[in-house]
């Protein structure tokens, strides 16, 4: 587990761009599967603000917005394929087989996922959650990695 503590808005900016270039290596060494980031947090807690970080240290250079309409936006940023959930709106998680939902999570795609209990048993399990919360007019923000490959991206991560 690694807590931050961000007391504004460029502060949170600035470590989506470096935790970015981590997630960018695990995905230009070329792994088998995908990246799945659960972002947990209360509405406007910074959710979509840090996936909009994320998104440009990748190279995307549009709007990055929140996909609380249409559950998915796509960033297609070669040889990468980033998606955004929003499933906020979801009503039912069998919804999601709908659209698909399987064909998205595959190697060098980095998977971002806001309100991802509402996708339970669709989804892949997080490789990390990110909780985001509150703190006075800053935020919290504490990373759990969930799988092995979680570990070690927090491992490269915090050793820089």
């Amino acid at each position: 587990m690694t807590a931050l503590h961000f007391d504004n808005e460029s502060q949170l900016l600035a470590f989506g761009q470096q935790f970015a270039q981590t997630l960018r290596h695990y995905l230009e060494a070329g792994q088998e599967h995908s990246l799945t980031i659960y972002l947990n947090g209360e509405l406007g807690a910074g959710k979509t603000t840090l996936t909009r970080s994320i998104v440009q240290a990748f190279g995307h250079t549009g709007n990055v917005k929140s996909p609380t309409y249409t559950l998915v936006e796509e960033y297609a940023i070669p040889p990468f394929g980033i998606y955004h959930f929003d499933l906020y709106r979801l009503s039912d998680p069998e919804e999601l087989e709908f659209m698909g939902i399987r064909d998205y999570f595959r190697p060098q795609t980095l998977c971002l996922l806001e309100w991802a209990s509402r996708g339970q048993g669709m989804i892949p399990e997080a490789d990390i959650v990110v909780e985001i919360e509150y703190a006075g007019e800053g935020r919290d923000l504490t990373l759990h990695p969930q799988s092995r490959v979680g570990e070690n991206l927090l491992a490269n991560f915090n050793a820089k």
